[in-house]
């Protein structure tokens, strides 16, 4: 069995995860603490969830200190996203919507997957504008609403600081601006159908290291 170090945090609950994959679940990464596991003797390091304000992130010469010493470093959702897109011409190996995204050129700031969240449990205490962008979009793609409803909320999201960040308090600064009928029929959307992207590809970098290990066994 491969050594696997996975760095989680408000992406996905850690009982959730346990559930998918078993390895050493460490709390979100800060600078260093790549290179830390690397000389651990980590054989895969999934890079999930990473501190952007309150410490120093994580360095790309310590992901690719890793990656030269023959350690697979998968990312997601969050800041592995990110790192993902800028290092997966060395190797870096990213998965899911969010690192797609980044890599495309369509989400370039770490403001996007940016949140405040509980520092026991880790519970998110804010939402990541990338969710709300996300979501607008599925929600003007199935003709809940309209362009322009979804450009103005995406505004007021955007203008919030993002500890400030949620679904209602990004409609309260829409009134006035958005059709109340739009209005309604986002909160429903919101309400019912809403989906949390970076959870899924927090889900979908866990599942695929479990991959990784099982053909690890087989072998």
């Amino acid at each position: 069995m491969p050594e696997i170090v996975v760095f989680l945090g408000p992406s996905l609950p850690r009982d959730k995860a346990e559930q998918i994959l078993q390895a050493d679940f460490r709390p979100p990464a800060k600078r260093g603490d790549l290179f830390k596991a690397a000389k651990d003797g980590a054989d895969v390091i999934c890079l999930i969830d990473g501190v952007f304000f309150q410490d120093c992130s994580v360095a790309h010469k310590e992901i690719l200190y890793a990656l030269e010493h023959g350690i697979r470093v998968i990312g997601a959702s969050s800041m592995g996203a990110l790192r993902a897109s800028e290092l997966d011409v060395f190797g870096m190996e990213g998965v899911g919507e969010i690192y797609q995204a980044y890599k495309r050129g369509r989400l370039v700031s770490d403001d996007e997957v940016a949140l405040i969240f509980e520092p026991f449990t880790w519970e998110p205490l804010s939402e990541p504008l990338v969710n709300i962008r996300f979501n607008l979009d599925n929600a003007w793609q199935r003709g809940i609403i309209d362009t322009t409803t979804r450009d103005r909320l995406f505004r007021c999201a955007e203008s919030f600081y993002f500890p400030e960040r949620s679904y209602e308090r990004m409609m309260q600064a829409a009134e006035g601006r958005v059709a109340a009928e739009m209005l309604q029929r986002f909160r429903e959307f919101i309400n019912t159908e809403r989906r949390d992207f970076k959870m899924e590809d927090a889900i979908k970098a866990l599942l695929m290291v479990k991959a990784i290990a099982n053909e690890s066994i087989e072998v």
